[in-house]
């Protein structure tokens, strides 16, 4: 049975009296790509936010596996003075952002530095008398950027504005910026909005390298469904904020649930 790097128990997200997510419940097994898919307002990106520690969710548990063991994700955001998304990120989860955000006045190199400081031993006394320390932290960081740069074809692109890329380098950017974190699972909301048909399948490509190349678990919430089915191992539905199907692509599309949900009819309707 194959592990599984995320496992979400009985969460639910609630603001005031408005219910964002209901009592979901799925898992990620290392090495897989994830799909969540569903309408506009379904509770996708909600329930991101919860996993990377944007959000602690109101109930249930987000448990991330590790190499030192289970990490509850809402004991992470609950530690007093400490508690914040970074020790999300420190854990080993990264993400991107449906509307990129970019440093958008640094150059494209400087994006993937800033990205790594979490991981730089260096303190500010070394920095100020640039100690061997301090250098060789520098170095290593550079040469992680660059690493990244050129397994997103960004090399050419590194001392540009980032704000002056096109829009589907600054997606391929966004991924760099968040794979130089050195995550177990990366979580891409809407990778392929705005991007043209040639730039998507040039996402799906780097999504499936990310996997094969790196030993790296991928989520991934999507409208393209084209995108979706070719790519995806597992797909999560959801609909008014509850999981209405989870299974491979092609259980999924096969579902009257689904199809019901994304065609805005009854079920029965479908089933007959």
């Amino acid at each position: 049975m194959t592990e599984p790097v995320l496992t979400v128990e009985n969460v639910t997200m609630r603001f005031g009296g408005i219910v964002a997510n209901q009592n979901v419940n799925f898992k990620v097994d290392k090495g897989a790509i994830t799909a969540l898919i569903g309408p506009n307002g379904a509770g996708k990106t909600t329930l991101f936010n919860c996993i990377t520690g944007f959000y602690r969710a109101s109930e249930g548990r987000i448990v991330l596996s590790t190499a030192e063991g289970p990490r509850d994700i809402g004991a992470l955001l609950s530690r007093p003075i400490v508690g914040g998304s970074h020790l999300v990120t420190r854990a080993g989860i990264a993400r991107t952002f449906q509307n990129i955000r970019l440093f958008r006045e640094m150059t494209v190199v400087e994006n993937l530095l800033v990205a790594q400081h979490l991981d730089t031993e260096a303190n500010l006394l070394s920095g100020v008398f640039k100690s061997a320390v301090f250098r060789r932290a520098e170095a290593e960081a550079v040469e992680r950027a660059f690493y990244w740069l050129g397994q997103m074809n960004l090399v050419d692109d590194a001392n540009r504005l980032a704000g002056e890329l096109p829009y589907g380098r600054q997606r391929r950017l966004e991924i760099a910026r968040a794979m130089c974190t050195s995550p177990r699972l990366i979580c891409l909301d809407e990778p392929a909005a705005g991007l043209n048909p040639a730039e998507t399948i040039e996402l799906s490509e780097v999504i499936q390298r990310l996997r094969a190349d790196h030993d790296l678990t991928v989520m991934v919430i999507e409208h393209d469904m084209h995108l979706v089915m070719s790519i995806s191992d597992h797909v999560v539905v959801f609909d008014h904020g509850v999981v209405i199907a989870d299974g491979t692509p092609k259980e999924v599309a096969n579902d009257p649930a689904v199809v019901a949900a994304y065609l805005g009819v009854e079920e029965k309707e479908v089933a007959e």
